[in-house]
């Protein structure tokens, strides 16, 4: 069997969603059919974080949410007839979560709260695009997911309990898979008390991999508005160029600094299993597209990775003493605590530095845990730029006009930090 993922562009309206029905015609079942892992439509996942915003901080948050509900009722009376029961299990969705985000406790734990909330975008997308293959005579069954894959508490980053998900995985979903294509839902997961959990933002691409992985499937298919793995992000980069294939590690790497199109922790059960990852265009399903497996290249073309909205800080001891390892140990801890991800970092004799995504509450409270020992200086508003497998021409088209904060390279990485905005004209 196979496993597909759509992301949100891929089921961003009505016809996304009647592409998305003609890629699952034109697949050939005799007997095997697809696991599919759809994410929340277009940007709904940021239209929920601002409701969830809203609702927390004791504001009104309903005129996002009714245009929020607007949009998948539209998207439905597109796709369905006015009696169809899409449209109840809909609104009773947008019932449940306007209930829930009316009684939200700002005393609580915001991300608990978040990840109750922004899941029901995952919810929305999966019960639409299942009532839609249904009527298209595929034969389908909706699964939620929340029941199957088990994580711990950690909130909008649960942590996968790999045997009992396997378990259920194996109990649940694998029978259901010898007289239907499954239809579920990608970024969720649930404890055992029943609770709602998220992987990480993008992470159905992972929910993808866990699937795959615990039912030995043939493949995975992720279907991008791309033509597959690209050296660069073309909407930056306007001469970018399509790897047609590429070894695990590589992809692991380039995910590691930013790479857009596979999330982190995707390759990893994919690559433990040999199941082949295919990045393919949902705008040109017959073009082959990428393929990510056991391979060998001796050189490949440079990778443009950059990172946005990235935050500088450098700590020095206040009494000049110099940086060692009982210093960072009290730095990393603040990190983990806070949990900050480091994306670069350096020492000198006397400072270190870091690059890590900006949050500006979590900084803050990261700043006042440690401004007894060190001085902390930091900028914000910066973009991480990285080159894999650089060369020399690499390097110079990329660092012309702009001013580097940070740098740092190694054999096969080149990373830097700027002000300059990401704005390119050719590669």
């Amino acid at each position: 069997m196979k496993v597909f993922k759509f992301g949100g562009a891929s089921v961003k309206d009505a016809a996304s969603v009647r592409n998305v029905g003609s890629i699952m015609q034109a697949q050939l079942v005799n007997g095997h059919y697809i696991l599919v892992v759809v994410s929340a439509m277009g940007k709904t996942t940021n239209a929920l974080e601002k409701v969830i915003e809203k609702a927390y901080q004791q504001q009104d948050f309903r005129p996002e949410l009714n245009n929020l509900k607007a949009y998948h009722v539209n998207i439905a009376k597109d796709l369905f007839s006015t009696e169809h029961p899409v449209h109840a299990s809909l609104q009773e969705l947008f019932r449940q979560l306007e209930e829930y985000l009316a009684i939200i406790d700002p005393t609580t734990l915001f991300d608990f709260q978040y990840d109750q909330v922004v899941s029901y975008g995952e919810l929305l997308a999966s019960i639409i695009l299942q009532h839609y293959l249904q009527d298209l005579a595929l034969p389908t069954t909706w699964l939620d997911c929340r029941s199957i894959i088990r994580t711990d508490n950690l909130w909008r980053e649960g942590r996968v309990d790999w045997g009992a998900t396997q378990t259920k995985i194996q109990e649940v979903v694998k029978p259901l898979l010898q007289n239907a294509h499954v239809i579920t839902q990608g970024f969720l997961g649930g404890t055992a008390e029943g609770l709602t959990t998220t992987l990480g933002r993008e992470g159905s691409d992972y929910s993808a991999a866990i699937f795959a992985h615990s039912l030995a499937a043939e493949s995975v298919t992720i279907w991008k508005d791309v033509a597959g793995l690209l050296n660069a992000d073309p909407k930056l980069f306007p001469n970018t160029v399509l790897y047609e294939e590429i070894s695990y590690q590589e992809t692991v790497e380039m995910a590691y600094y930013g790479a857009s199109v596979i999330h982190p922790k995707t390759i990893k059960p994919l690559a433990t299993s040999h199941i082949p990852l295919l990045v393919k265009s949902f705008l040109n399903p017959e073009a082959p597209g990428t393929i990510i497996h056991d391979c060998r290249h001796e050189k490949i073309a440079p990778a443009y990775i950059l990172k946005q909205n990235q935050c500088l800080i450098s700590f020095q001891e206040k009494d000049y003493a110099f940086i060692n390892e009982n210093n960072l140990s009290h730095i990393f801890a603040a990190l983990a605590n806070f949990r900050f991800k480091i994306n670069l970092m350096q020492n000198s004799a006397i400072s270190f530095s870091i690059c890590t995504d900006y949050d500006e509450t979590r900084l803050q409270l990261f700043r006042q845990s440690l401004q007894e020992q060190f001085h902390i200086h930091y900028n914000t508003g910066l973009t991480l730029f990285t080159i894999k497998n650089y060369d020399e021409a690499s390097v110079n088209f990329l660092t012309q006009n702009k001013t580097m904060l940070l740098e740092q390279r190694s054999r096969t990485t080149f990373q830097f930090v700027s002000k300059a905005e990401p704005v390119l004209t050719s590669s």
